[in-house]
């Protein structure tokens, strides 16, 4: 959908934006650009450039011609025809390409397009009008077409919105879109295409890769034998729930074998641990409210970091294993979609 509209979008640019330019039905009844008795002085002996500048609408394109190095045409003493957008217009195409001001001002293709604006020698609003159907040559080497309709008179398919703003070398008539030359939409369009191409293929990735994620930690618990104990402790202590929230949450799972050693040491049945009061606590004591992958663990070497059970774990790194409690992580960073975890080999207890 994005990509459909953007290029419709494009095309429409080349097109120009469509409306009536003059309310008069004389053709030659163009309309002409109000201005104050100093703006007037100021217009007649003003270059181009210091016509735009003063017209206080043309920012974007005195900004344009000054990243192509174009000003220097624009006030000297070559007369020249100026077909002239608009800020408002420069945005619709800004809008239209997908590319930011600094993207624009930054393109190879610019002077390309600016000249295209461009006609040697002076061409007043009535020589305009008698070139109906007609291609004028511009300084890119391309031309643009003439068309008449009553009063509508358009380059291309720009409204001329405004005629014959007299400069000391030239004239400036004012356009409602950018005119940009068949090649170069083309392959700025092509660009575009390819970019919504890999952006789209991106999110297809992205979208593979995380259904590859699990869920939550739970999941990733559930998802191996392993763990078998530990799940069965989780539902014992009623803390799936818990344990499939937003987190993030980090765990610190003991494998079955790890259960086993530390059943065998405390003298307990596997039934009498899952309804030991202290179950709860015993594996909050596993859990960290936070995502720790493993490169963090590492630079927390030495230090305490908190449980969800309140108390604290202490994070060692020995011969370049991480330790936690003096149980060994064997396993890391088993990325779930709200936290991650890791396998360590011993049941760790608070207050051990």
């Amino acid at each position: 959908m994005k990509k459909t509209a953007r290029t419709a979008a494009s095309l429409m640019l080349s097109l120009g934006l469509v409306a009536a330019a003059c309310a008069s039905d004389d053709p030659e009844a163009l309309p002409a650009v109000e201005v104050t008795t100093t703006e007037a002085a100021m217009v007649e002996a003003g270059n181009i450039a210091e016509v735009a500048t003063e017209a206080g609408s043309f920012s974007t394109l005195l900004a344009a011609a000054e990243a192509a190095d174009l000003v220097g045409p624009l006030t000297g003493d070559d007369e020249l025809t100026v077909f002239a957008p608009t800020d408002e217009a420069f945005g619709a195409a800004l809008d239209a390409l997908g590319l930011t001001a600094e993207e624009l001002l930054a393109s190879p293709a610019l002077g390309d397009i600016l000249t295209y604006h461009i006609v040697a020698g002076e061409v007043k609003s009535d020589v305009v009008v008698t070139l109906d159907g007609q291609d004028v040559e511009t300084l890119n080497g391309d031309s643009v077409t003439v068309s008449v309709d009553g009063a509508a008179v358009k380059v291309n398919d720009a409204n001329v919105t405004a005629v014959d703003v007299d400069a000391s070398n030239g004239v400036i008539h004012v356009i409602d879109a950018v005119l940009v030359p068949a090649d170069i939409l083309e392959a700025l369009t092509g660009a575009m295409e390819e970019e919504d191409a890999m952006e789209e293929e991106d999110a297809m990735e992205e979208e593979d890769a995380m259904e590859d994620v699990p869920a939550t930690v739970v999941d990733i618990a559930t998802s191996s034998d392993d763990f078998s104990i530990l799940v069965e402790a989780v539902l014992a202590a009623d803390l799936a729930g818990t344990l499939s929230g937003d987190g993030p949450f980090t765990v610190f799972a003991p494998t079955n074998d790890a259960f086993a050693a530390a059943l065998e040491t405390l003298g307990l049945t596997k039934e009498e641990l899952l309804a030991s009061p202290d179950l709860a606590g015993i594996l909050t004591y596993h859990v960290v409210p936070a995502k720790v992958l493993a490169a963090d663990a590492v630079a927390a070497d030495g230090t305490e970091v908190p449980t969800v059970n309140g108390d604290t774990i202490e994070v060692n790194v020995v011969d370049g294993k991480v330790m936690v409690d003096g149980a060994t992580v064997t396993a890391t960073d088993l990325v779930a979609g709200n936290g991650v975890v890791h396998v360590i080999d011993a049941v760790i207890l608070p207050g051990s």
